[in-house]
């Protein structure tokens, strides 16, 4: 495994892998795609406290030093779409759309709101929020961030 983000082109769009990736991991998604001309749009795929790169189907113990709180998850998920937004080239002032999903909006959506006013920095994106009964990943999850991003010209 390298450092250097493993960047692969198919047809417009560029295939984006971060630090921890590793090919053997067998999974149906990949962490972030780049449209290659034109606007430099990135398309991030949702983020956990999960570890990023983990083996489809889902291997229980995988997850089991996941913290129980929703903070705590937050400020795992937004450390895993740095990773993407700069291995995409992008950073968190370019985030045009975030999309939380929660599995207890009245419990963890102010102290989310919280970390996650920190993490942008006075940059505000568009956003939406939706409670759902559980996540794929594993039920000990409590909250999921997808963005998407419009990075400067290369």
């Amino acid at each position: 495994m390298s450092d250097i983000p493993d960047i692969v082109t198919i047809g417009q769009s560029d295939v984006i892998h971060h630090e921890g990736y590793d090919s053997t991991i067998v999974s149906p998604f990949v962490p972030a795609i780049r449209v290659a001309s034109g606007p430099r749009s990135v398309f991030i795929s949702g983020v956990t406290g999960a570890p990023v790169y983990h083996d489809h189907p889902h291997k229980p113990e995988v997850f089991d030093a996941i913290p129980v709180d929703g903070a705590s998850q937050a400020r795992i998920a937004f450390e895993h779409l740095d990773q993407a937004l700069r291995a995409a080239g992008a950073e968190r002032r370019d985030v045009v759309n975030l999309i939380r999903f929660f599995t207890d909006v009245a419990e963890d959506q102010d102290e989310v709101n919280r970390i996650q006013a920190e993490w942008f920095g006075g940059h505000v994106s568009t956003s939406t929020t939706v409670e759902v009964s559980r996540l794929a990943t594993d039920p000990r999850l409590r909250l999921e961030i997808h963005v998407v991003a419009a990075a400067p010209p290369a």
